[in-house]
């Protein structure tokens, strides 16, 4: 089709692995009978359709393959198998300063990639200026780049990458370099990008920018397309992931899932919790918003039975004034003997973004063991100093075991938490300042 910018079908990368130098020789020359190498399948099988004006994320554990596929889409790596088709210009973030001489200083440099990506050095002219203000390196640029420091070697390299005119953006973790004012200005051109209607594939461990700025995520796993979907639904499968705690379904192992599977999938099965409001009164079950696909897993060694918000009143409730005190509540059951639970909350915005949260270690106020049968309730008592508006509230029972991290039971985005407010300041939370104004004498 006509709007389909990236095209990837049937792409497989396998790497020969030796043991030792001499075997590559041995193979590559005929000697000796058999193989000598180990195959290690990068990627398996991997389809993938992008069309023009999509910001598509690509998600997965280290060694998914997220890297292999961006490098394979940019001709940087040929795929063992399958075939990939590109419509439109791309502008590669993957390797910064890949292509630098050491020698060369910023300005050669400039030129140098310039002409790689495939500019003429009269358009390489007219962006210039335009590279070395967002670089914002000084005369520094007229120094060779082997005396650069690590922040100015990347600060030139990411500038030279972004401020051309790609019609695809492809970018590998490359939004997070520099210092904190630096890192502002490559979010803000990202943001250019996609009000521009630019192609954009992006990987990222920081989930809350795959949230903020995809459209649609790919999750990767061991070489596999194991889905694909919205970025909430996704980062919700990928977290269980991460704590080798997801399994496709048995009939559907050998196939991508589906939408209706990747629902099914992140909602953790519904396996019939109760909610704060089921302990409550209906008045109170009217109050609560619970979500009724929320994301439920973990080894139940610990099972949250019970959860809920409540005002400083101590009514049950999801709707919290800001600037007043609530609590958050769980009921957690031990099923076994636990050395030392620890018990936790997040908040979200509705985009998918961590915005606050805490447990009970970093607070220093349980780390003593637990035995089967035993019940605690739990609480988080704060000042609600967000903003106004809906957020997602998520619990979990954790801890160690044998200096391994274990997740016993976690409920995501079990509850809708919303603030209400008359005044609204800037960002996330409210820094609730003392405003004074003094009239002075010129």
């Amino acid at each position: 089709m006509d709007n389909i910018a990236i095209k990837v079908t049937d792409v497989e990368k396998i790497y020969k692995l030796y043991d030792k130098p001499s075997d590559r020789i041995r193979e590559a020359l005929g000697f000796g009978r058999g193989k000598h190498h180990t195959e290690h399948h990068a990627l398996k099988g991997v389809n993938l359709t992008i069309r023009q004006g999509e910001c598509v994320g690509i998600i997965g554990t280290n060694g998914s393959g997220k890297s292999t596929i961006l490098k394979i889409i940019t001709g940087v790596l040929n795929a063992t198998r399958g075939t990939v088709e590109v419509n439109g210009r791309i502008s590669a973030l993957l390797e910064l300063g890949a292509g630098f001489n050491m020698e060369y200083n910023g300005i050669e440099n400039i030129y140098l990639n310039g002409t790689m990506i495939g500019f003429s050095e009269k358009e390489i002219d007219e962006k210039l200026e335009a590279i070395l203000e967002f670089a914002d390196i000084g005369e520094y640029v007229y120094q060779p780049v082997k005396t650069y420091s690590s922040g100015m070697f990347v600060r030139l390299a990411f500038a030279v990458a972004i401020n051309i005119e790609p019609e695809i953006l492809i970018v590998d973790e490359a939004l997070s370099v520099g210092d904190v004012f630096f890192q502002a200005k490559c979010y803000h051109k990202f943001e250019e990008f996609k009000e521009m209607g630019k192609t954009i594939v992006f990987v990222s461990h920081d989930l809350s920018s795959i949230s903020k700025y995809c459209d649609r995520v790919v999750l990767l796993n061991q070489g596999t397309k194991l889905g694909e979907g919205r970025p909430k639904e996704m980062i919700d499968i990928y977290k269980q992931v991460l704590v080798g705690q997801y399994a496709a379904p048995e009939a559907e192992q050998d196939r991508l899932l589906d939408d209706e599977e990747l629902r099914r999938a992140a909602s953790g099965g519904k396996a019939g919790m109760k909610s704060g409001g089921k302990a409550g009164s209906a008045e109170q079950d009217a109050a609560v918003a619970e979500n009724p696909e929320l994301l439920e897993y973990g080894s139940k060694k610990a099972v949250i039975t019970e959860y809920y918000i409540t005002d400083e009143q101590g009514i049950r409730t999801s709707a919290i004034i800001k600037g007043s005190t609530f609590s958050i509540c769980m009921k957690v059951r031990m099923e076994e003997d636990i050395q030392a639970p620890i018990f936790a909350f997040t908040i979200k915005n509705v985009r998918g973004t961590e915005i606050t949260g805490t447990n009970t270690m970093f607070e220093k106020a349980f780390l003593d063991p637990v035995y089967a049968g035993d019940i605690r309730e739990v609480s988080f008592k704060q000042e609600m100093n967000l903003q106004g508006g809906d957020y997602l509230l998520s619990l979990g029972v954790t801890g160690y075991e044998n200096d391994d991290f274990t997740v016993y039971h976690r409920l995501y985005d079990v509850l809708n938490l919303s603030v209400i407010s008359d005044k609204d300041t800037v960002g996330f939370y409210d820094m609730n300042s003392e405003v004074e104004v003094r009239s002075v004498e010129g």
